[in-house]
């Protein structure tokens, strides 16, 4: 055995979506200089249980970080995929923020991967899990991936700060690699899903969301839909929304948020009366039925929170041209553009389209085939 090589990088942006690349391009990473110069240095608790999840999906990863948590050694292993898995999210951040990754690792695991994710599902900062059902399900089955065994069960919903919340996720393994696309035509919108919840508030509340965000739509489109979940499991009173916009090529456009009380580590020790007070429910619905026809307006197959998953389906594709159309590149979308070209050595082409404000991506994916399952 020779000695490792490490690919040195700095910082703590990103970190995330590095450790994916590492484990699906097998390069061992260096991260240094991890928030060394903030008052609480070093990794936050939620890395680490991002870091426990990758464990306990590869086989023979190492994992070493230095007392401070400044500094994080990670030599990834294979994918195993698994049944039955049960993992802890923590309450620091939502599920979303662990499904993100988790749903492209799966792919190309040896066997097919079937996890129990507890802990916040709806909050303001990372998709809801309803969001993730909805809408970025849909885009693997565009590469793809079989729709048979591809599946994300809500058992419990639950805002911030306590949780309480738990879904089940079945991913299948793609049987060689995934499969190139040409994805332009956005369409137009035809039909609108969505979900409001509540929890530990009165239900009136999801009538309320519901209420003001068909004010906006039925003005617009006569198929709008929106059903109702009051969450007993939830320990933390809260309330969301989540909306879908299907068109009729078959894209899905999705915003959703969820209000609770913040959690104790942002509020500090001086909080006074006013930052307990929470939006009202007819904002929040009126907020984001806003916020969806913002993601319209802007055009594109995939709304702006899903342009970094679709860059990186696009660069895991056979050496294959992809061409793809985005709205405005969110800034997400432009970081894990330099990362794939970093790890997997793929560039895009980038070419704005002036008579629709959009812009149309190609690239020649890295090949990238599923060798955990050859192994067995």
């Amino acid at each position: 055995m020779g000695k490792t090589t490490y690919m040195k990088l700095k910082g703590s942006q990103n970190l995330r979506l590095r450790l994916l690349l590492a484990t699906l391009s097998a390069t061992p990473v260096l991260i240094e200089d991890i928030r060394h110069e903030d008052t609480l240095t070093g990794l936050r608790s939620y890395e680490v249980s991002l870091l426990r999840l990758f464990e306990e999906v590869c086989d023979d990863c190492v994992v070493e970080i230095n007392d401070t948590g400044t500094k994080l050694k990670y030599k990834p292993g294979i994918i195993m995929g698994g049944r039955n898995l049960v993992h802890d999210c923590g309450v620091d951040r939502s599920i979303g923020y662990f499904l993100e990754p988790l749903i492209v690792l799966g792919l190309f695991g040896k066997k097919p991967l079937s996890i129990t994710l507890k802990g916040i599902t709806n909050d303001s900062k990372d998709p809801s899990v309803d969001t993730f059902q909805s809408t970025t399900l849909s885009i693997l089955k565009r590469f793809g991936v079989p729709s048979e065994g591809l599946k994300l069960t809500i058992k419990n919903r639950a805002p911030p700060p306590l949780g309480g919340g738990e879904v089940e996720l079945k991913i299948p393994v793609v049987q060689n690699s995934l499969t190139a696309v040409s994805w332009v035509d956005e369409g137009m919108v035809k039909r609108i899903r969505g979900l409001t919840f509540t929890s530990r508030v009165s239900s009136q509340f999801e009538h309320t969301m519901r209420y003001a965000a068909r004010g906006i739509f039925n003005r617009l489109l006569p198929d709008v839909h929106i059903s109702t979940y009051h969450s007993s499991a939830g320990k933390s009173p809260g309330y969301g929304i989540s909306l879908v916009a299907e068109t009729t090529s078959g894209c899905f456009i999705s915003a959703d948020t969820a209000v609770s009380y913040r959690r104790g580590d942002e509020l500090g020790e001086d909080k006074d009366e006013e930052s307990n007070e929470l939006m009202p429910p007819d904002e929040v619905g009126l907020q984001i039925a806003s916020v969806l026809l913002g993601e319209i307006e802007q055009g594109g197959v995939v709304d702006s929170t899903h342009q970094g998953l679709l860059f990186l389906l696009c660069a895991l594709c056979p050496q294959d041209v992809s061409k793809v159309r985005v709205g405005k590149l969110s800034p997400n979308g432009i970081e894990t553009l330099r990362n794939i070209r970093d790890f997997l050595g793929v560039k895009f082409v980038i070419k704005p389209d002036p008579s629709t404000g959009t812009v149309i991506l190609k690239c020649v994916g890295c090949g990238l085939k599923n060798l955990s399952r050859k192994l067995s």
